[in-house]
């Protein structure tokens, strides 16, 4: 009896013990300290309560991945920097398993609102059979900037949406919204009364359908594959800026012409980008079996934020992807990572399979052509030609290093919900935690059969990487 006694007492000690093993990975990022490698993590086996538990057992959806967006201007302020640096920036952020980790990466087709200056493939009125088409523009910037990043990682995943069509397949034949004669159109976009910009005839379809054709196949011929694309960059959006509105029933008619013509070349269609929190667009292309067939995801940005619970609801097996990360001003202040990790946990809390940031680099100020200010990544300072990774940075890398692709998102319950938690396919956990206050917080983790108790830095985000049992 007393041997018994004895051998509970040793197995309960032994249970309050920290691990002898350190099994954990922990990485920390303050406003005053970046990517700090954290110590002295205290682990234990128990079956007690916790603050949160990473239910292990239950997985949400897989991600694809995370990556960042290629434009003109992210490309021209590489470009001011000494090859040694340019090159660094490539590796930290497309090498393998090196710093980023980015494996899905955006691209306009033609100009976007960070060009140089409007262009498109073929602004030739009238030249239907495409015999004008020309990716010069693009051989200048976006086609070197792309293969910097293939050659760190060859495997990387594109995909494209143009901003504009050519101005002369539109009603307005302007690259944008002009005053005359949609003057009325703006105010109307308040309540989603948009209407279509675009030429609604079928041989001005079948044209623009040649010209995603053209596109693929021209940058096929130089080594880079194109994997997706959709059809229209935030179609309820008439900016002063290349954009089009379109209406959703317009893009359907539009992905009948399309879909054959990218199946051909083994590119998938998706629906967006949708910068409306009206989930009911899709609906007009989901229920019409003539256009459903060719949909293989959505993606959302903006006010699409608020759109995509109730998809995920409707639609639980469509692949939904937020596909540009709202901008910020420029400034790139701590302020507004905090935003945008309130951005990351609606977007994947809610089903997104990929998340892409949207400017890789800029000059200090980020300002566009257009006369817009917007954070990137990296911004770069044109006086001394170096350069800085922001705060948004860090935070992306917080997840995009240590999720992987085939990672699956994880539910978790309990009192603390401010993290979110995936495990990836060799079986470790990646969990993603910030402390929003100004004290430490201590909080107990229950992964598997123990309990892990960080002590989070005021105001903090925290990635924690939990080993395969």
């Amino acid at each position: 009896m007393k041997i018994n006694k004895l051998l509970l007492f040793l197995l309960l000690a032994a249970s309050a013990l920290p691990l002898c093993a350190q099994s954990v990975k922990w990485i920390s990022t303050t406003e005053t300290v970046q990517w700090q490698a954290r110590k002295k993590l205290k682990e234990t086996f128990t079956t007690g309560p916790a603050d949160v538990e990473i239910e292990t057992g239950t997985t949400l959806q897989t991600m694809d991945g995370f990556g960042t967006c290629f434009n003109e201007l992210g490309w021209t302020s590489l470009s001011m920097l000494r090859d040694k640096d340019r090159k660094s920036i490539f590796r930290e952020l497309f090498k393998p398993n090196y710093g980023a980790n980015f494996t899905i990466c955006r691209m306009p087709v033609a100009a976007n609102d960070f060009s140089i200056a409007w262009y498109s493939f073929n602004e030739t009125e009238g030249d239907f059979a495409m015999k004008n088409f020309s990716i010069a523009q693009d051989m200048k910037t976006l086609v070197p900037f792309i293969k910097s990043a293939l050659s760190y990682n060859p495997s990387l995943k594109l995909w494209a949406s143009p901003w504009s069509p050519p101005s002369w397949m539109k009603y307005n034949k302007h690259y944008a919204l002009k005053s005359s004669p949609y003057n009325d159109l703006q105010p109307s976009l308040q309540g989603n009364g948009i209407s279509d910009m675009f030429i609604q005839q079928d041989r001005y379809f079948e044209a623009y359908a040649l010209y995603f054709e053209k596109f693929i196949k021209s940058y096929r011929e130089q080594k880079i594959t194109i994997s997706m694309v959709m059809p229209q960059n935030e179609f309820v959006a008439a900016q002063i800026f290349p954009s089009c509105t379109w209406t959703a029933a317009g893009l359907g008619k539009f992905i009948g012409y399309l879909a054959p013509k990218m199946n051909a070349l083994d590119v998938d269609v998706f629906f967006g980008t949708m910068n409306s929190s009206n989930d009911k667009f899709v609906d007009t292309l989901m229920q019409n079996p003539a256009i459903s067939k060719y949909i293989k995801g959505v993606g959302l940005q903006w006010a699409g934020k608020d759109a995509i619970g109730a998809l995920h609801q409707k639609y639980p097996e469509l692949p939904l992807y937020q596909t540009e990360q709202e901008c910020g001003d420029g400034k790139n202040n701590w302020t507004y990572c905090c935003y945008t990790w309130e951005l990351m946990k609606q977007y994947l809390g809610n089903g997104a399979k990929a998340y892409m940031y949207w400017n890789t680099s800029l000059k200090q100020g980020g300002t566009s052509t257009w006369g817009w200010q917007q954070n990137s990544l990296v911004s770069v300072d044109t006086v001394s030609k170096t350069y800085k990774y922001n705060y948004e940075y860090y935070l992306l890398k917080h997840l995009s290093h240590y999720v992987k692709p085939g990672a699956k998102r994880l539910q978790t319950q309990g009192r603390f919900n401010n993290l979110l938690a995936f495990v990836n396919p060799d079986k470790s956990i990646a969990i993603i935690a910030q402390n929003d206050s100004n004290q430490e917080k201590a909080i107990a983790i229950k992964v598997h059969n123990k309990l892990i108790h960080p002590l989070l830095e005021p105001n903090s985000f925290n990635t924690l990487v939990v080993q395969a049992p």
